[in-house]
C-alpha cells in the first residue's frame, strides 16, 4: 500500500456550508437501512427520536446538523435494493409496518448513492488504486450535494482479525477508512474489525486533520457489562466468573459463524470486563448463528461473585433485542458528533465518544457512568466552540 499522504485537508467543501453527508460502509445492510428510515421517519414527524441520545436536552444548542439535513450515501457488495431491504425489516418486525412505503422517496434517494465495494472476486486493482478509486466516490458524493462534509460511518459484517504477515494486502474495512481519510471525512468505525487501527494506517491516522473514533458498537450485552462490572468493583464484591452466550440470525450472525471473525468481536466484551474490574474473570462468550431469529437476538450472562464472609451467589441476565433499532441512532448520534467535531476543528481520535463503543479510543474510561460525564462534558465544549470560546 501507498504510505503518501491521503491528501486529507478542510473536507469536501472549504466553506464549511451546506449539509452534512453520511457515508456508510455497508448501506444496504440492516443497520444502515434501519439509520436512513429512522431518520427519515423522525425527520417528518413520523416517530419520536427514542434511543437518540443527542436529541436529549444536552445537546441542545451544541450546533450538531440537524437530522432533516443529513444526505445519505455508502458502500455495498450487496444488490437488494434499500426500498426492498426496508420491506424485509418491517416483515420481521425491525420496523413499523408502514414505514418503508412512508419514507420509500428517501430509501430510494439513499439508494442511488450507494456504490459497489469491493475488492470482489477478481476485481485486479491494487490496494492504492481501491483507496483512491472509493476516496472519488465519497468526494463525487459530497460535491454533487454541495455538502459541508461527509462522516464515513463503518457498518460493514466483521472481519476476522487480520494476522501479522500472513497477507500484505489491507483488510476492506482498512481500505475504506483509508479512503476516508484520504476524501478529508471525519470516520467511526462501529464493527470490531480493523479499520483504522490496522498497524498500516497509523501514521496516516496521525496526520490526518480529521476527528474519529472507537471501534465496535456498544449496543446490548457489553453496554449492561460496562454497567454491571463497576457496580461489582464499586461495592467491592469479588466476581469469580462471566460466562455469556449470544444467539443471533441475519448477517451477523452468518459472519460471526466464523470463529475468527467471532473472536474479534469477543474481544471488546471480555476487555469491558477486564477494565472495569481489574481482571478478566473466568469464563467465555460464545456466539451462536441461529437463522430463525432473523434481525433479533438473546444475549445470557451468568455472574458468579463472592459476598459478605465468602458468600457464594450469582446473577443471571437475559437482554433480547433488535440489533438494528439499537444501533441505529447511535451511528446517527456519532455522524452528528464528529460532523461538529470536524466543523469547530477537532482533530484526532475522540475518546470523549467512548460511550458508544466497547473498544473506545485511548484514555477513556471503560465504565458507562463515566463516558457518559465524558459525553456531556463533551457537548458542553461543542457548544461553548460555538459561542466563540
Amino acid at each position: 500500500m501507498s504510505t503518501e499522504s491521503p491528501s486529507a485537508t478542510e473536507g469536501p467543501n472549504v466553506s464549511g456550508t451546506g449539509p452534512t453527508g453520511v457515508w456508510l460502509i455497508g448501506a444496504r445492510g440492516s443497520v444502515a437501512t434501519t439509520a436512513v428510515a429512522g431518520c427519515a421517519a423522525m425527520s417528518a414527524g413520523l416517530h419520536p427520536p427514542t434511543g437518540l441520545v443527542t436529541e436529549s436536552p444536552p445537546f441542545s444548542g451544541t450546533g450538531i446538523p440537524a437530522l432533516s439535513s443529513l444526505v445519505f450515501g455508502g458502500h455495498d457488495t450487496l444488490e437488494c435494493p434499500l426500498p426492498k431491504r426496508a420491506e424485509q425489516l418491517a416483515a420481521g418486525g425491525v420496523l413499523p409496518h408502514g414505514l418503508p412505503a412512508a419514507v420509500r422517496a428517501e430509501l430510494a434517494a439513499a439508494d442511488a448513492e450507494i456504490r459497489t465495494g469491493g475488492p470482489l472476486p477478481g476485481d485486479t486493482r491494487s490496494d492504492d488504486e481501491l483507496i483512491a478509486d472509493f476516496a472519488a466516490e465519497i468526494l463525487d458524493f459530497a460535491h454533487r450535494h454541495h455538502l459541508a462534509r461527509v462522516v464515513v460511518v463503518n457498518v460493514a459484517s466483521t472481519e476476522p482479525t487480520p494476522v501479522p504477515g500472513a497477507d500484505d494486502r489491507l483488510p476492506p474495512s482498512s481500505l475504506y477508512a483509508a479512503a476516508a481519510l484520504r476524501a478529508g471525512a471525519p470516520y467511526a468505525n462501529f464493527t470490531p474489525s480493523a479499520g483504522l487501527h490496522h498497524p498500516a494506517l497509523a501514521a496516516l491516522a496521525a496526520d490526518a486533520p480529521l476527528p474519529f473514533a472507537g471501534r465496535d458498537g456498544k449496543t446490548g450485552q457489553t453496554l449492561l457489562r460496562s454497567v454491571l462490572g463497576p457496580m461489582f468493583a464499586q461495592r467491592a464484591l469479588a466476581v469469580r466468573a462471566w460466562s455469556g452466550t449470544n444467539l443471533l440470525g441475519g448477517g451477523d450472525g452468518a459472519a460471526l459463524a466464523d470463529p475468527a471473525a467471532a473472536a474479534a468481536k469477543n474481544a471488546g466484551k471480555e476487555r469491558v470486563l477486564a477494565d472495569t474490574l481489574g481482571a478478566a474473570p473466568e469464563g467465555e462468550v460464545h456466539i451462536d448463528d441461529v437463522p430463525a431469529l432473523g434481525d433479533w437476538k438473546t444475549a445470557w450472562d451468568h455472574i458468579a461473585f463472592d459476598g459478605f464472609l465468602g458468600t457464594r451467589m450469582t446473577l443471571q441476565t437475559t437482554w433480547q433485542g433488535c440489533d438494528s433499532a439499537l444501533a441505529a441512532p447511535l451511528i446517527l448520534d456519532l455522524a452528528r458528533l464528529l460532523a461538529r467535531a470536524h466543523e469547530t476543528g477537532l482533530t484526532g481520535p475522540r475518546p470523549e465518544l467512548a460511550f458508544y463503543f466497547k473498544d473506545p479510543d485511548p484514555g477513556a474510561s471503560s465504565a458507562l457512568p463515566d463516558q457518559h460525564h465524558t459525553l456531556l462534558t463533551f457537548a458542553a465544549r461543542l457548544r461553548d466552540r460555538g459561542a466563540g470560546a
